[in-house]
């Protein structure tokens, strides 16, 4: 792509990443505008970061791979340049916003749009089964997250997995590293155990905070997680091993011994017998286990 912009006539990288910083401003200026004009702030208490790079939008749309057969759900439109980007491409777009006032403003701008809903809610308490329901197919997430709800909605999105084919999302870089994160390291955790042990994740791309108005001060990362064909566990086992990995690494500077017995966990009296046969060191430390040895502590555990 850089020798391609390069060999153009008359355009230099130079000049090309000038021009689009240049429009980037001017988008920025824009968004400013609209929202002095509707009498509208960002709101810090909902998040809300105005994507006003067009080249990310773009990335967005292309990683999502959304096409007319797709029902789309988008989470946080704020003032709806990736709503009515989805609803050029997608055959139907279901936009949950929270803000009230933003709501007005979404109306309007996709009132000449006949295959977009736009619904009034808190995504934390939106019921989808109600939602989607009637709908054929499974329903493609694409979504801005606002960011100090990021983890919590993306347990809401793994209860519901059986209605959503994919989640396209821009979550702030932290998370994206502690969803691919490796046993041992100080971004693994529980959310990276249990989103590890039922999807495959990718970390489409990187994006920094001059995308967005007004400027968050962290960089964002847009992610895919698509589900295993198989998950590693049964629906019914997936609560007891989240209460396991909460529990055990309630305790991150103990051993794997020490850390249960602290925890609040019901444990069998031949705990030590029962790791050596699953071939876990109770001297280990929690963080070092995998999620499939996780998955056959709980399961020894339940037993």
């Amino acid at each position: 792509m850089l020798h391609a912009l390069c060999s153009m006539p008359g355009l230099c990288w130079d000049e090309w990443a000038v021009n689009s910083h240049h429009r980037v401003l001017e988008k920025m200026r824009s968004v400013r505008k609209e929202l002095e004009a509707y009498g509208l702030t960002p709101r810090k208490r909902w998040g809300q970061h105005f994507l006003v790079d067009r080249n990310i939008l773009g990335k967005v749309l292309r990683a999502a791979e959304v096409g007319p057969q797709d029902v789309v759900l988008e989470v946080g439109p704020g003032l709806g340049e990736m709503t009515l980007a989805l609803a050029h491409e997608a055959g139907k777009v279901t936009a949950v916003e929270i803000d009230r006032k933003m709501i007005e403003v979404l109306r309007q701008k996709v009132s000449g749009c006949p295959n977009v809903e736009i619904i009034q809610s808190d995504i934390l308490k939106l019921d989808f089964h109600r939602l989607f329901g009637r709908e054929k197919g499974p329903v493609k997430v694409v979504a801005n997250l606002p960011y100090q709800i990021s983890t919590p909605v993306l347990f809401r999105f793994i209860d519901s997995r059986q209605i959503f084919s994919s989640l396209t999302l821009m979550v702030q870089r932290e998370v994206a590293e502690r969803l691919i994160a490796s046993p041992g390291s100080k971004e693994y955790g529980p959310l990276s155990i249990v989103v590890q042990v039922l999807a495959d994740v990718l970390i489409c791309f990187h994006v920094k905070p001059s995308a967005f108005y007004p400027s968050p001060k962290v960089d964002s990362s847009v992610i895919q997680i698509t589900w295993k064909e198989k998950a590693l566990i049964a629906p019914r086992d997936e609560g007891w091993l989240r209460e396991v990995v909460r529990g055990a690494l309630g305790y991150r500077r103990k051993t794997l011994m020490n850390a249960l017995k602290h925890s609040s966990l019901v444990l069998p009296p031949d705990l030590e017998g029962r790791l050596a046969e699953i071939r876990i060191d109770p001297r280990r430390r929690p963080e070092t286990l995998t999620p499939d040895e996780f998955i056959r502590l709980a399961s020894v555990l339940k037993s």
